[in-house]
């Protein structure tokens, strides 16, 4: 495996951990993990990656080595965040930006928001959510109020092998041997001997502000880099969507959005595309940015 090295810096207050791959002075590569997950998830990606790049790489707030977030989490913290990491790391400088997941999401919106900030943008599993009506805010605000009252909770572990096995169990293509890696940097062992997740039990909580698609979508027509669009072949996120037709037709209205857009289709992977297919990312992500 390609070493990778720590970093802590200040971001709006919080203490913020930013995993580095290669040397400072190769091109800059960001690279945005996505829900409930940790940088380290890029670790496998970053080993099938040909060209020499620095890949910076944070744990979002709330996740892995960076400070929790006592206010709880709201989708625009996201976007200051990685305002502030690219002004840290690459101050008026445009960027080659990747995400997935939670991590595209907050990239897309981010390259439209900021568009001369952004070369090239590849988004993982970036599609976004199912839209929302307005008819669902009482019921969520309520929900989210009801949640308020009780402390959410992660379940714990027995062991690093256990938390493997449930990264298994999440995704059958997942090797031993990369869940074993996966669970040192999903988890830690608490006092008890006990591994637990490296993650606030606060993400959890219902988000009360409705997902807006058409919101997203403006910030999508915005983005003037060309995307790189990754739809994993096997995503069980899709189902979320409809049948097989109406998942496509609502893709491909998304994806009319992007004035310049690629689409690769990933056999053989789950959402956790960076996991399943490293080497057919890497090769497509090292042609695209070539």
């Amino acid at each position: 495996m390609k070493p990778s090295r720590s970093e802590f810096i200040p971001v709006r207050n919080l203490q913020y951990h930013i995993r580095h791959w290669g040397n400072d002075d190769a091109p800059a590569l960001f690279m945005l993990h996505g829900w409930m997950d940790v940088s380290a998830s890029f670790q496998f990606l970053v080993d099938a990656l040909q060209r020499d790049w620095h890949v910076i790489a944070p744990d979002w707030r709330g996740f892995g080595l960076t400070d929790y977030a006592e206010s709880g989490y709201w989708h625009p913290d996201y976007l200051a965040d990685l305002e502030a990491i690219l002004d840290r790391y690459a101050p008026a400088q445009a960027v080659n930006l990747l995400g997935h997941s939670l991590g595209a999401n907050v990239a897309g919106i981010y390259a439209g928001v900021r568009p001369r900030r952004i070369t090239k943008l590849i988004l993982l599993e970036g599609f976004g959510r199912p839209a929302m009506t307005p008819e669902e805010a009482p019921q969520r605000y309520a929900t989210w109020l009801d949640e308020l009252c009780s402390v959410p909770l992660l379940r714990p572990y027995r062991s690093q092998e256990a938390v493997a096995a449930r990264l298994q169990k999440n995704n059958p293509r997942l090797t031993k041997e990369r869940a074993m890696f996966l669970a040192e940097h999903w988890a830690s062992p608490d006092e008890r001997g006990n591994w637990v997740l490296r993650a606030d039990a606060r993400h959890k909580l219902t988000n009360p502000v409705l997902y807006r698609i058409e919101e997203v979508l403006a910030c999508w027509r915005a983005i003037t880099a060309p995307v790189l669009w990754v739809e994993a072949e096997c995503s069980e996120l899709l189902p979320r969507f409809g049948t097989p037709d109406q998942i496509r037709t609502e893709l491909d209205r998304r994806i009319a959005q992007l004035a310049n857009a690629a689409i690769l289709k990933v056999p053989d992977a789950g959402h956790m595309v960076q996991h399943d297919q490293p080497e057919i990312l890497a090769r497509a992500i090292d042609a695209f940015l070539a």
